[in-house]
């Protein structure tokens, strides 16, 4: 059984080195999990969809919510699925400050990732758009 859960956090530690060491850990973690996922990072927010089985993903979401690195997790949403949307990426990464403020203001009242106003629907669309215009960096 794959889903999809889609949360929100903030940085403890906003400094490039340790949002690094995020993603670096994510990615052995995850592979080895079968979680694949993308990431979006900007002004100290995270904005993460992670896809794989239901009890890897529950598990590691409990672990985000208990990881001092994260403050104020959101969850978004969570759903069953049939196939990945994020397949092709152990944990794709969008740097926001290489994004255009028109897609930002396409979802949010400003041009900045804030996905606690917003529902999961428009977090989730605003990750889909990122993948289809190439804006996700780091190794598949």
């Amino acid at each position: 059984m794959l889903v999809r859960l889609l949360y929100a956090s903030r940085a403890a530690d906003s400094s490039a080195p340790a949002v690094d060491a995020i993603l670096a850990q994510s990615r052995v973690h995850n592979t080895s999990c079968g979680i694949t996922g993308i990431l979006c990072y900007g002004a100290g927010t995270f904005l993460q969809a992670i896809e794989g089985g239901r009890m890897q993903v529950s598990e590691l979401y409990g672990h985000i919510q208990r990881d001092p690195r994260h403050k104020d997790v959101m969850l978004l949403a969570f759903e069953e699925i049939q196939e990945r949307r994020f397949g092709g990426w152990t944990m794709g990464q969008v740097q926001l400050s290489k994004v255009h403020q028109a897609t930002l203001l396409r979802y949010f009242e400003k041009p900045e990732l804030d996905p606690y106003a917003v529902s999961g629907r428009a977090s989730m669309a605003l990750l889909e758009e990122l993948m289809a215009t190439a804006a996700i960096v780091g190794r598949p």
